[in-house]
């Protein structure tokens, strides 16, 4: 079996992920201002990203003059957010967020755009709530973003979906459910002007409920489940859930 790389995706993506994922079509204002809300209710005013990324997140939540900080494998990635604000002063440790810590306390972790579903299964995603656990203040709160696997789509059989369609890019998700290891194979397939680039995911799902139980065991409680970040109703028919869990 291939050793897991928790770097190779963002190494390989790094220069063009912002082309790929525009912020416009990822709700980038209603995700700032909603975890931006939950720290600036608490003393510390301090976020901790983990998978910063390039930094589409972590930019503005400084800007808004928080104190942030995140984690992540890929040093493209973070060198991309480096180039992008070279004065932004995020600590930054660069490593597995599973398992990496970064020094001291924060109000929120935030962990979003369904890196919570880890491709090393259970006993990872396990790990990401202890290590989130870790890193919050008491009373702090754990944000994460993820998509509802409904029922139509556990057959077996491959499904096409638009993900984003805009003016000079579409992105299609081709995308099959294995019932028995509750992996989501997906190969995403970016079309723009200049050609087509194909990116492969690989998913193990775990419903919302269980991500409930994982937080559960790591001492944080859920306090709010929505449907968007813009604070819509979660219900039977949402097709990804914002939740958030609170350590006691």
């Amino acid at each position: 079996m291939q050793r897991y790389d928790p770097a190779a995706y963002g190494d390989r993506l790094a220069a063009e992920y912002d082309v790929l994922y525009p912020a416009d079509g990822l709700e980038t204002d209603a995700t700032i201002d909603f975890i931006a809300d939950l720290a600036r209710c608490r003393p510390d005013r301090s976020v901790l990203e983990l998978g910063i990324g390039t930094g589409r997140l972590a930019i503005a939540l400084h800007r808004r003059g928080l104190v942030v900080a995140g984690i992540d494998a890929s040093a493209n990635m973070i060198a991309e957010l480096r180039r992008k604000a070279p004065d932004a002063q995020i600590e930054i440790a660069i490593g597995d967020y599973v398992t990496t810590r970064i020094p001291g306390s924060f109000s929120v972790v935030a962990l979003v755009f369904n890196n919570v579903l880890d491709s090393r299964g259970l006993p990872a995603q396990l790990a990401l709530f202890e290590n989130a656990a870790r890193h919050l203040a008491p009373g702090g709160c754990f944000v994460i973003e993820a998509f509802v696997l409904h029922d139509d789509a556990r057959d077996g059989s491959w499904s096409v979906l638009p993900r984003y369609v805009g003016a000079d890019h579409v992105e299609l998700q081709m995308a099959r459910f294995d019932i028995e290891t509750s992996t989501l194979e997906r190969t995403l397939v970016h079309l723009r002007p200049g050609g087509s680039e194909f990116v492969t995911v690989r998913d193990v799902y775990s419903s919302p409920g269980e991500l409930d139980v994982m937080a559960h065991v790591n001492g944080m409680k859920r306090i709010a489940r929505y449907s968007d970040w813009s604070r819509a109703p979660f219900t039977a028919r949402s097709t990804r859930h914002i939740s958030v869990y609170q350590r006691d």
